[in-house]
């Protein structure tokens, strides 16, 4: 197993871990939230909708927002519309996300070394066929896992630390595509804490709308890390 944090730091994650997971639960099953998305629409170049047309005709549980991204072809910014559904058929069957018990060996304090420049690492995606997409990797997050040294890319997700890793619960009893584990930092340390307990289900695990990113080669553990979500569980066989 992995060098333990230290008791202060395990007991604070074993004591915050219920709070997770409830706040887990309220954010996927919220208006807005993972299991609410039913469309991501991608207008064509030059195109124009308001978001009142995107809801013509949709329940008044329905809501739009706007979202942009780049190209994985040509790098031009391609702009879309996302509908929400408060009500949506994945919410209405929700039941809970299954999870392994606490286990105070999951978590881990790693070292991060930042890099002076912005790095970008690129990270293929659920619905790219194979292509990548940068992220701005800002640093190495580094620690030794059974005598193995391992040095983690967490790409930055507006000033948070998002951990994509794969490992060999994938597709057994855990999401197959990785799953993801925000990494908390303060600036000027340089120490971080894992703590896999918190490890989460990314978005497209429960709404197939999402383009997620995959966990790159050295992010995936040639282990079963048994710690953290499993999968989402419906009611009556939906999912």
């Amino acid at each position: 197993m992995p060098d333990l944090a230290s008791a202060p730091t395990i007991e604070s994650a074993r004591a915050g871990w219920d709070a997770w997971r409830a706040s887990r639960i309220a954010s996927v099953t919220a208006p807005t939230g993972n299991l609410a998305l039913i469309e991501t629409r991608w207008l064509p170049q030059a195109a124009e909708q308001t978001l009142e047309d995107a809801l013509a005709g949709q329940p008044d549980s329905v809501t739009a927002t706007r979202l942009e991204r780049r190209h994985i072809g040509t790098g031009r910014p391609e702009r879309g519309i996302r509908l929400w559904d408060a009500k949506s058929p994945a919410i209405r069957h929700f039941e809970t996300i299954d999870v392994f018990p606490f286990n105070p060996d999951w978590v881990i304090e790693a070292a991060f070394t930042p890099v002076s420049d912005s790095r970008l690492v690129p990270f293929e995606h659920v619905g790219d066929n194979g292509g990548t997409r940068d992220h701005v990797v800002p640093g190495d997050i580094t620690f030794t896992l059974d005598g193995t040294p391992y040095t983690l890319s967490a790409f930055d997700d507006d000033g948070t630390l998002i951990l994509v890793f794969g490992d060999r619960t994938n597709g057994a009893v855990t999401y197959g595509g990785g799953r993801f584990l925000t990494v908390p930092r303060v600036p000027g340390d340089d120490r971080v804490v894992l703590d896999f307990n918190r490890a989460y289900v990314p978005p497209c695990g429960l709404s197939p709308h999402f383009n997620c990113p995959l966990p790159p080669p050295q992010n995936r553990f040639p282990i079963a890390i048994e710690a953290g979500e499993k999968r989402p569980v419906f009611r009556d066989g939906a999912g």
